[in-house]
């Protein structure tokens, strides 16, 4: 019985200290792809609007969807960055209950 539990817990901790590593930058990038007059989608041929990456220590970068307005001006499309900041909030929330489930698991051993 203390082996199992000794062994459960070492493979917990395997878990969190590889989910911690790969959880050291998190990159989000958001795709469109057109669709065809007869409905048909390529997603091969996708093309990026947006990429955000956020590292462990606080460092982020994120590139934007811009278009020239009629003054010739750079504007955000902003229809294309709200999506956008959904799957980045829903990244970083889905990360967040997992390292926090692990470390869960962690403590109560």
């Amino acid at each position: 019985m203390a082996n199992e539990i000794e062994n459960a817990l070492k493979n917990a901790v395997t878990r969190v200290v590889k989910y911690v590593d790969d959880a050291a930058s998190m990159q989000v990038e958001t795709k469109y792809v057109l669709v065809g007059k007869d409905g048909s989608v390529s997603f091969d041929q996708a093309k990026p609007i947006a990429q955000t990456i956020v590292k462990l220590d606080g460092d982020s970068q994120s590139i934007i969807p811009m278009r020239l307005n009629e003054a010739g001006g750079l504007e955000v499309d902003t229809a294309l960055f709200e999506v956008h900041r959904q799957n980045v909030t829903a990244t970083t929330d889905y990360r967040a209950r997992v390292l926090n489930s692990l470390l869960s698991t962690l403590m109560q051993r």
